[in-house]
């Protein structure tokens, strides 16, 4: 009874705690998930409609499956440039095999429960991927106003106008859904001769039918597309990954991000039966959710049938929307996406951070490799990660009153990059009778650690004077007994903890 009232309590928070703005922001997602699901299809070099049918099936599965209410998965850019090479060279059917098993593989992911990895991500990278997305989603919307009539330019400034201005008056209704519609019936009601979404494409007049890819199911086929099925997986999930993290930093509210992992990879296998590319999570779109109100899982499932609804119902209105209007709601998420606190308190920042950040989103930006970003960023911030650590060690020298025994008390992590620290602290050509080196405060953790230690007790024997190490831990002293040169007569006597 009580697990039967929480799965109750659970339901009614993720689906119905707030279904009108959740219905009302799906629309709008989903009208801004036309232009984009018909662009990411010609980037892949695909019809509009393999776009669009994966747009509706991924939100709808994630809407039910994903681990984070709130946030819109589709077919997406940073999906489609990875389909382009396998596209052009194989054809669609190819594609479908490498989109059905990219969810398989992150089915896989999420039953190892791999979402865990995200707290390895520095915010600093997470920072310098979402600036990047943000600059490259404006970015995007520069051919729409590039030699295009005077008209567009009003209508866009007169979109953007209703978008930012009518929340000071009313919320009842997103501000960006009234712009679209506005923009429409004003282009329609005066004949105004400006790019509208049907010009990007024609849009399917038809429901997605079931069907098996048509390729040879041989070993040949599966080394074809394991690459591109890898890669799309990899990248599908990082970039789902810093979807939720973003919506769990605007809603202040917790994501499960193996499930999510999960729920995109069922999403991508439905998806490739049923004629659509791959997809994964968006954070324009999710960001455009978030501030039309949107919060629970109906927001998702409704941007999807409401996509699906207006491709298949009102394609007569959707063909005539004016582009103008669409690029407003993309700048609107742009700048709402952008993190301007990041420049704004750069000066309070440390410079690594503020620098892992700037070279993750000026990679992302020039490379269009959102992978590559995040990868740069990542071992930049190891390594100034492991800098920073190596400078944190410390040896204390104590002389004992005789004058002939002294005594080195470390405190640190010991590894490569600290090696140099650690050997600089020691005075091997000292005169003197005794030696000890403590380790209490101290950690071996390679290698080169033990090989450090040795170089340094081996010299002090050559020296004339006696050695013995101690205070080392477990881990510590397992690693000395396996590495150290034990056949050495100049080898060190191990004492460890009692």
């Amino acid at each position: 009874m009580t697990i039967s009232k929480f799965n109750l309590r659970h339901f009614r928070r993720e689906w119905l705690s707030n279904p009108k703005a959740d219905i009302l922001a799906g629309a709008v997602v989903g009208l801004a998930l036309i232009p984009e699901a018909i662009a990411f299809s010609i980037i892949a070099g695909v019809d509009p409609k393999v776009g669009l049918y994966a747009s509706f099936i991924i939100a709808v599965v994630t809407a039910f499956l994903g681990g984070r209410p709130g946030s819109i998965s589709a077919a997406t850019g940073a999906m489609a440039l990875l389909m382009i090479d396998l596209v052009r060279d194989w054809g669609l059917e190819y594609l479908l095999v490498a989109t059905l098993l990219c969810g398989v593989f992150q089915v896989i992911f999420g039953v190892l429960k791999l979402g865990r990895q995200m707290r390895y991500v520095p915010r600093a990278v997470m920072v310098g991927y979402i600036n990047a997305l943000a600059v490259l989603i404006f970015l995007a919307q520069l051919p729409q106003l590039t030699n295009v009539p005077s008209a567009v330019y009003v209508m866009t400034a007169l979109s953007l106008g209703i978008i930012y201005i009518l929340p000071r008056f009313t919320t009842a209704i997103p501000s960006p859904l009234v712009a679209l519609f506005v923009m429409t019936v004003a282009a329609i009601a005066l004949g105004l001769d400006v790019p509208t979404v049907g010009d990007m494409g024609e849009l399917p007049t038809a429901l997605p039918i079931f069907s098996l890819p048509d390729v040879p199911f041989t070993v040949e086929t599966l080394l074809i597309v394991l690459p591109t099925s890898l890669t799309m997986a990899i990248v599908g999930l990082l970039a789902s990954f810093l979807t939720a993290s973003l919506v769990d930093e605007l809603t202040d509210t917790p994501s499960d991000k193996n499930q999510e992992a999960k729920g995109q990879g069922v999403a991508n296998m439905i998806t490739s039966f049923f004629g659509g590319m791959g997809g994964c999570g968006m954070i324009g779109q999710s960001v455009i959710n978030v501030q039309s109100g949107g919060r629970g899982r109906l927001s998702t499932l409704c941007a999807g049938v409401f996509l699906l609804f207006a491709i298949l119902v009102l394609s007569r209105w959707v063909q005539q929307m004016p582009m103008a209007a669409l690029v407003a709601v993309m700048i609107m998420v742009s700048i709402g996406t952008f993190r301007w606190a990041s420049f704004r308190d750069m000066a309070k920042i440390p410079r690594t951070e503020s620098a892992v950040m700037l070279t993750t989103m000026f990679v992302t930006i020039f490379t269009r490799n959102f992978a590559l970003g995040v990868a740069t960023g990542i071992v930049m911030s190891t390594v100034f990660f492991s800098r920073k650590i190596a400078q944190l060690v410390f040896v204390d020298k104590v002389l004992k009153d005789d004058g002939n025994h002294r005594i080195y008390s470390v405190s640190g992590q010991i590894f490569f990059v600290s090696i140099d620290e650690f050997l600089a602290a020691f005075d091997v050509d000292e005169f003197i009778d005794r030696v000890t080196i403590d380790l209490t405060h101290a950690h071996l953790w390679d290698q080169g650690a033990v090989a450090a230690l040795d170089k340094i007790v081996n010299k002090f024997r050559r020296s004339g004077a006696e050695v013995e190490v101690v205070g080392l831990n477990e881990a510590s002293a397992t690693l000395v007994e396996k590495l150290a040169v034990h056949s050495q007569p100049t080898q060190p006597s191990i004492a460890g903890e009692n």
